[in-house]
């Protein structure tokens, strides 16, 4: 770790490299148009994939949570912070996804670094794919179990380090959706092997919950499975226009999970107006179809738009589309020649993605219009 002398130097080689960050400051609420320094742009970096984030019932429903509820929880869930609203949207939740319990976090940050230690600690061991969350990866190291790394969906990869660890709790952590590439974990088989090997399957699918699968209800329930050795995260900051996650599986899990995630535990409980507006959140999703379709047909469009036009991307079938770059720079000043034009689209660099590709991340909402996507195929054309 740097030393406090040594942080400016730090900064200015991340620089060198073209990896610092900074924070655009957006003066505007989310939508297909921002305003960042005072210049309107077309955006699309958010990750508001049904364009629910200004959604006036989400908005309505929170001022009537507080309204009802209060401003805070005051304390965490096993005091006295548990409210009416958490319980209620927890059951909702479970209900909506077809498991028997879930549990309400104030993040998929939270949950993904709860549940992991949860699940597995010393003399266990966990095995996450190589292009996991970076929330995941980190549960998987705080959580004192030994950590086994496969080749991104690579099943083989996956069933012999399995093989070859066979003492202990096991679980496999993946993504259902990837963040920066848009590909689709294999559930199917994924469920497959952990139930052959007596493991838990740990499926982030922040970035399904609310666009695959019938009503929204994820990549789980769009690929059709159920397991007592599966547990699932939705996250709330996305499709579903709000904040939050929840973790689902059987009542045994979550029960578990209420006396063991720490994340859970030692933390005041989010705010009842969040949770109120969660469960008006389930409606409104559930009843969301038309702007899935109309998401899906940006989907296609992009895609076809780029390929009439030579433009090379990374195979997707999500909101996700990634344009690869390669370098650093390159992205950068890819990115840097769409905001002359007014559209902002983020350029993703290591340690995000890993080293030699860099890229431009296009996320789609069904808030766009065909125009545009037109405009975004002219600017990277």
């Amino acid at each position: 770790m740097p030393r406090p002398a040594e942080l400016a130097d730090r900064l200015a080689d991340l620089d060198a490299r073209y990896r610092r960050r900074r924070r655009p400051r957006v003066d505007s609420p989310q939508g297909p148009h921002i305003v960042v320094d005072g210049r309107t742009y077309l955006t699309f970096a958010s990750n508001d994939y049904l364009g629910l984030a200004s959604d006036a019932r989400l908005i309505d429903a929170l001022a009537d949570g507080a309204r009802r509820f209060g401003a805070g929880s005051g304390s965490s869930h096993l005091l006295t912070g548990h409210l009416a609203a958490h319980d209620r949207f927890e059951r909702h939740f479970a209900d909506f996804v077809g498991r028997e319990a879930a549990l309400l976090f104030s993040s998929g940050y939270q949950a993904n670094t709860g549940v992991v230690g949860a699940l597995v600690g010393r003399g266990d061991t966990v095995f996450s794919d190589r292009l996991a969350h970076a929330s995941l990866i980190d549960g998987c190291r705080l959580s004192g179990a030994e950590h086994v790394r496969f080749r991104h969906n690579d099943l083989d990869g996956l069933e012999s380090r399995l093989a070859a660890h066979p003492g202990g709790a096991r679980l496999i952590a993946v993504d259902a959706v990837y963040s920066m590439d848009g590909d689709l974990a294999p559930l199917a088989d994924l469920l497959a092997l952990a139930e052959r090997y007596d493991a838990w399957l740990y499926v982030d699918d922040a970035h399904g919950f609310g666009v695959l699968g019938d009503g929204g209800r994820g990549s789980l329930a769009a690929a059709g499975l159920d397991s007592p050795n599966l547990v699932q995260l939705a996250t709330f900051g996305k499709a579903a226009g709000l904040a939050g996650a929840a973790v689902a599986g059987t009542a045994t899990v979550i029960d578990w999970l209420v006396n063991s995630a720490r994340t859970a535990i030692f933390t005041t409980a989010c705010p009842p107006s969040l949770a109120h507006a969660l469960t008006v959140m389930l409606d409104v999703v559930g009843q969301a179809d038309e702007r899935r379709a109309d998401l899906e047909a940006r989907i296609v469009q992009l895609r076809e738009g780029a390929a009439a036009r030579g433009l090379a991307l990374l195979p997707s079938r999500t909101a996700i589309q990634p344009f690869p770059c390669g370098d650093d720079a390159a992205a950068l000043a890819a990115a840097a020649r769409l905001r002359e034009r007014g559209i902002w689209v983020p350029a993703i660099r290591p340690p995000t993605v890993p080293v030699g590709s860099a890229r431009l991340r296009v996320s789609l909402s069904a808030a766009h219009s065909a125009a545009d996507v037109e405009a975004l195929l002219d600017g990277l054309s």
